[in-house]
């Protein structure tokens, strides 16, 4: 009989080890249900956030590109535009001379007529002195 009672102790034992790790999974069971329903509203916001976020993201990235792009074809079309602005330089600068000798001379015959005295009516000797100059 003795026998029999270690064996009831023994499955006593087995039993209340069986309930108590029943007992600790339901436990853990129930607990994981809570914080889940706690936290699953709060991790869905914040997952929702973030790819807004990684959308508008990926939408500055996209503009930001095409921006470079722009800035690019510009600098090329300024560069194109320094580069014509120079060659008209130099082909406008002889030119230039060329003007600037021919009215220097236009220029003298000016001082000169404003330096020659004539008196009368203004019109008249402004008609008198063009006529000299021209050979009339």
């Amino acid at each position: 009989m003795a026998i029999v009672e270690q064996y009831r102790v023994a499955v006593l034992w087995v039993a209340a080890v069986v309930l108590l790790a029943v007992g600790a999974l339901a436990g853990a069971g129930a607990a994981y249900w809570v914080t889940a329903s706690h936290y699953r509203p709060i991790v869905d916001a914040k997952t929702r956030a973030a790819e807004a976020s990684a959308s508008i993201l990926a939408s500055c990235r996209t503009t930001s590109s095409t921006l470079e792009g722009q800035v690019g074809q510009q600098n090329l079309a300024l560069a194109d535009l320094r580069l014509a602005a120079e060659k008209r330089a130099k082909e406008a600068e002889p030119i230039q001379q060329q003007a600037a000798k021919a009215a220097g001379e236009d220029y003298q015959a000016a001082n000169r007529l404003q330096q020659e005295r004539t008196g009368g009516d203004p019109a008249a000797a402004a008609a008198a002195i063009i006529d000299k100059e021209l050979g009339l």
